[in-house]
């Protein structure tokens, strides 16, 4: 991923008289701040693509900053977004509580939202994706698919969901399965997470979930390079190659946008901590490759069908 160290930039997108929106009722002008860039083709692409679906959905104006990673920023670029009339601000990470929690006071006409984290003040919201269940489903694709009876996790944090659930899902699918877990402790440190991946890799790991989404595009590409497969995380990743990448675990974080800002508009976006599943429809997983048996990704899909109306996971059952 590249950052960016030099000038910040603000860039202000408005379409006009496009179609029919929908009532932006509470809703003024939205405001969104990156902690790297919107171009790293994953996670800030996400929310850059979020930020546009609520543009023109709502016929608002919207405007973004990148690079926004210390409170100094982004208190500086919240009074901007206040100036211009912004009146619903996201934080695109986990990184944002604790500046939020911080400057929210001083804005007490403006509504913060950020992911992952315990939005304190009656003015900021929390969203995490409730994602246990993704991690389990392409577990239990890695346990179907390995032909080492070993898979690797290429993890950020320790504290992420889908880990413990892709480990869960790996062994329900695969009593003989081996799963090793890696911790790069960061989302974008790419040389780290290479130098495991070599690790997982010596250790006959075939199938990596690597689980970041500022490194998890090196990480495919490479595993393509050595005949070996990869879970895709974030976004569905098959476009990378159908003969790499066996599915994807998929958060929609777009479509959580459009969400959250139609929540504001009429008034209903409860502040507090908010969790998100597949019922929801903002996770999801993505398409298949053709090596994946049409009977084992038929049988998978009756489990998220039955995930979606029951809550319970096949372990549970």
């Amino acid at each position: 991923m590249v950052k960016r160290l030099g000038l910040i930039l603000i860039i202000t997108i408005f379409i006009s008289g496009c179609g029919q929106p929908a009532t932006s009722g509470h809703l003024k002008k939205v405001g969104l701040l990156v902690p790297e860039t919107i171009s790293d083709q994953v996670w800030g692409t996400k929310g850059y693509k979020g930020l546009l679906k609520i543009q023109s959905k709502f016929q608002v104006d919207v405007f973004y900053k990148e690079g926004m990673d210390n409170e100094a920023a982004v208190s500086l670029a919240v009074k901007e977004f206040q100036d211009k009339g912004v009146n619903l601000v996201f934080g695109h990470g986990s990184e944002y509580g604790p500046f939020f929690n911080s400057i929210s006071g001083d804005f007490p006409d403006m509504h913060f939202v950020f992911f992952n984290g315990d939005a304190k003040e009656d003015n900021i919201t929390s969203l995490s994706f409730e994602s246990h269940a993704m991690g389990f489903f392409g577990g239990m694709a890695a346990g179907k698919m390995t032909e080492t009876n070993k898979v690797g996790i290429l993890a950020a944090f320790e504290w992420q969901p889908e880990i413990n659930g892709f480990y869960e899902g790996a062994a329900f699918q695969n009593k003989n399965v081996d799963v090793e877990i890696r911790y790069v402790q960061h989302w974008d440190d790419i040389n780290t997470a290479m130098s495991l991946l070599n690790e997982l890799i010596e250790e006959g790991a075939d199938i990596i979930y690597p689980a970041g989404d500022g490194y998890n595009i090196p990480v495919i590409e490479e595993l393509k390079d050595k005949g070996l497969y990869a879970i895709g995380y974030i976004s569905d990743q098959s476009d990378m190659g159908e003969g790499t990448v066996l599915t994807s675990t998929v958060q929609h974080v777009d479509t959580l946008y459009e969400v959250v800002a139609q929540r504001f508009s009429e008034k209903e976006l409860e502040s507090g901590n908010l969790y998100f599943d597949f019922q929801d429809g903002v996770i999801d997983m993505g398409d298949f490759s053709p090596l994946v048996e049409d009977e084992f990704r038929k049988n998978l899909q009756e489990h998220v069908k039955t995930y979606k109306s029951t809550g319970k996971l096949p372990n549970q059952l």
